[in-house]
């Protein structure tokens, strides 16, 4: 078995370069148009002192719909675009087994604070991807917020999101 997991079965099974280059230009093509949406809204024109606060944006979110739907077209039907897999089932099921929970924990600061949702964060890969010992765990899970918290909160002065636990200590 090598490391690029081509000897091991189902590797040359996954997601396709083509796939990836239609998402791809689908997701450009979209960013593109909020920067045009956006552009006009605070102002894509030329006024007389000069351009608007939205004249280079509006313009390169142009560009950048322009070439996304070249992008697009090259994939769907010129027939030009990329054979094979881009990535397989086993490694993109280990790229989203970090994704997903990075997610997670942002969502999760918003609601229980960045100091008890990093805790847990730490703590969960900790397990899950490093299958430490819960006398490494807790230790270190609990160590790395608190040293934010005073490098933060208490040195720098910088506040950060906070959630119930750190309202109940009075922060």
């Amino acid at each position: 078995m090598s490391d690029d997991g081509h000897h091991e079965s189902g590797a040359h099974r996954g997601v396709s370069t083509k796939t990836m280059e239609i998402v791809v230009a689908l997701l450009t093509l979209a960013l593109g148009l909020v920067v045009i949406y956006d552009s006009r809204r605070v102002g894509a024109g030329w006024a007389e002192d000069g351009p608007q606060a939205g004249y280079f944006p509006f313009y390169i979110g142009i560009i950048l719909c322009f070439a996304s739907a070249w992008t697009l077209w090259q994939t769907l039907f010129s027939g030009k675009a990329a054979a094979g897999v881009f990535v397989s089932h086993k490694k993109l099921r280990l790229v989203l087994s970090v994704f997903v929970p990075a997610v997670i924990y942002v969502a999760a600061t918003w609601f229980i604070g960045i100091y008890v949702a990093s805790a847990a964060f730490i703590g969960v890969f900790m397990y899950w991807h490093g299958r430490f010992a819960w006398s490494r765990i807790v230790p270190v899970s609990l160590s790395v917020p608190v040293a934010m918290f005073l490098l933060f909160e208490v040195w720098f002065l910088v506040p950060l999101p906070k959630g119930p636990l750190e309202a109940l200590i009075g922060y």
